[in-house]
């Protein structure tokens, strides 16, 4: 039996119709990639024109009603502010400023997420997602925003240094936490100057002359960092707060953890936030306020609206001391004595 030789003796109608298919596949093919350019195109579009109407929503139209404040500095008092809840629920809750103000696990997953370039290029193959998380500090902001971007070290130090030489020249306290969009090749000028916008909008533009003169931004922002480091949610930020003032009134040291942690993290090779030991209390930092009376010199970390809200409108307390159980339960005492039997009874120990 004769074998047939396909190849050779293929007919001419057989291959017509397959340059006709191959023909036909690559218009499909360029027509398919054209498309799909297309669409990404009008993602990237639709993404800045949602970017630029979020920044611009963002730093332009913000309610600028002051914020109000329930501390006198000069009589070193505390007047407890009605209108605070009210307020708070009219610029966090309705307006959504900042949902995000404690840091809940989807945020903090999300800012997790946004460290990995598959999750970014789902949203985007041109654009960015960039999130601070409250109580972040500006080297911490600026290591994560690199990371993102493909910055160098230059290009994180001149970042974090246009910021902190903004109004008020300050190192942290003014990369407002919360979610920015931005192009995926962003420069650290660009990027600086969302944040900027962004802490003018939410802090500086309720922050009045009449706000200044009862209490220094400056000292807010300060106070208000600590807060966020040591707080769980608003209510116990006030309390913390009405703490805060009630020994600075006194000229008694804070002695707080938060500002500890800050300095032993300022040190080579330490976390962000290392662990507190008993003898981290000896660390030589202008930042240690177990050694040092006042305040520290600039924020510790970068806070909230509503640490900021909690700084200038304390809990009016007796309270002088004060510390949280396991399950993060708030306690105080106005009395050491008091504070040690509390810490005996919940640890077996005075700690």
């Amino acid at each position: 039996m004769r074998k047939l030789n396909r190849g050779k003796n293929q007919s001419p109608n057989n291959s017509l119709a397959i340059k006709v298919a191959i023909g036909f596949l690559l218009i499909l093919l360029i027509t398919s990639s054209l498309t799909l350019v297309l669409i990404i195109k009008s993602k990237e579009f639709a993404f800045f024109e949602a970017t630029k109407s979020l920044q611009d929503k963002n730093t332009t139209n913000i309610d600028k009603l002051a914020f109000p404040v329930g501390v006198n500095v000069n009589q070193k008092i505390i007047i407890e502010n009605p209108s605070v809840d009210n307020y708070v629920n009219k610029h966090i809750v309705s307006n959504h400023t900042n949902p995000d103000s404690y840091n809940s696990w989807f945020t903090k997953l999300t800012a997790k997420l946004a460290m990995l370039d598959w999750y970014q290029n789902l949203a985007s193959p041109l654009g960015r997602t960039l999130i601070i998380l409250s109580g972040e500090r500006g080297e911490e902001v600026a290591v994560n925003f690199g990371q993102i971007l493909k910055w160098d070290k230059q290009s994180r130090d001149d970042f974090t240094q246009i910021i902190a030489s903004s109004t008020p020249e300050l190192k942290d306290g003014k990369f407002y936490p919360g979610s920015y969009l931005t192009k995926k090749d962003a420069a650290p000028e660009e990027v600086a100057q969302i944040i900027i916008g962004r802490f003018d909008a939410e802090v500086r533009s309720r922050y009045t002359k009449e706000v200044e003169e009862s209490v220094p931004m400056r000292d807010a922002l300060i106070i208000a960092s600590l807060i966020e480091r040591e707080a769980y949610d608003f209510e116990d930020m006030r309390y913390i707060s009405g703490i805060i003032w009630n020994r600075l009134f006194i000229d008694m040291k804070l002695q707080l953890d938060a500002s500890l942690q800050y300095a032993k993290g300022s040190g080579a090779n330490q976390p962000w936030w290392p662990k507190v030991v008993p003898d981290d209390k000896y660390i030589n930092s202008p930042f240690n306020t177990y050694q040092h009376t006042g305040l520290p010199p600039e924020p510790i970390a970068n806070p909230s609206l509503d640490a900021i809200i909690a700084a200038l409108n304390p809990r009016k307390t007796d309270c002088y001391f004060y510390f949280h159980d396991q399950n993060g339960q708030f306690y105080c005492s106005k009395t050491y004595e008091e504070h040690v039997a509390k810490l005996k009874d919940i640890y077996g120990q005075g700690r």
